[in-house]
């Protein structure tokens, strides 16, 4: 009768109660204590459980992040401006459910993606999706959907997603279409959902990188209203890393 259960309970996809009946098969004395109702709790407890890491599994594996990064590995210790009582307000999420924006600048090796990949994965970690691109790549997608069709179709994927990161903000000019079509993501995406913006530009030059005046007024007001904005300095952090290792070859 158990194992029918437990056959019956992975053919109606409970999979983590049927593992947690199983559990409780094999280990007679550890539940036999407790009440029938004390010993189906912990069965949905362990149901709910399992199919929230499964979700937090595929929204991850969505978000094709570029770093594998971690708030608890976070460095406050490198001279670089990162103030860690913002971060910590950040992390938790407030700026997703109020659908505002993070604007993340400074130079090259300052940890600038890794830190977007963090406020991803703490999103994700409270059921957010999320998704990232490098700004050029995305662009050359659109580019593409625009060629075989699908073009509306991508845009509205894109603006499903809670938070969007565009790295590498200002690398390259936009071309017109581009412009365009940065202003219809940033269009669907006001007040709807949040966007993170890396970019090695300050804040002040990014008006003349678009190249537009006209759209560059729309798209700005769009993305920095209501925006929280990190500004960071100093060297590369790849490069003290680096000098760091080779010190300890040396020694």
């Amino acid at each position: 009768m158990n194992q029918q259960n437990i056959t019956v309970l992975r053919q109606l996809k409970l999979n983590g109660m049927a593992q947690a009946l199983l559990q409780q098969l094999e280990q007679p004395g550890t539940y036999q204590a407790l009440s029938f109702e004390e010993r189906l709790q912990l069965l949905i407890d362990h149901e709910q459980q399992s199919r929230d890491n499964r979700k937090q599994q595929r929204l991850l594996t969505g978000a094709t992040l570029k770093v594998q990064a971690n708030a608890r590995d976070i460095n406050y210790e490198h001279p670089r401006g990162l103030n860690q009582s913002v971060m910590a307000g950040l992390l938790g999420c407030g700026w997703v459910n109020a659908r505002q924006n993070v604007l993340l600048t400074g130079p090259c090796g300052s940890g600038k993606t890794y830190l977007a990949c963090a406020l991803a994965h703490s999103a994700i970690s409270k059921g957010h999706s999320a998704k990232y691109y490098r700004l050029s790549r995305l662009l050359l997608e659109l580019s593409q959907h625009k060629a075989d069709g699908s073009y509306s179709k991508a845009l509205k994927q894109i603006a499903k997603y809670d938070v969007l990161i565009l790295d590498d903000w200002g690398l390259e000019p936009l071309k017109a279409a581009q412009r365009n079509d940065l202003m219809e993501i940033m269009d669907d995406r006001h007040q709807q959902a949040s966007t993170v913006m890396v970019s090695q530009l300050p804040t002040e030059e990014w008006y003349q990188a678009i190249g537009d005046n006209t759209l560059a007024d729309a798209i700005l007001d769009r993305l920095m209203h209501n925006a929280h904005r990190i500004k960071l300095k100093g060297e590369s952090m790849r490069k003290s890393k680096s000098e760091l290792t080779e010190n300890e070859h040396l020694s």
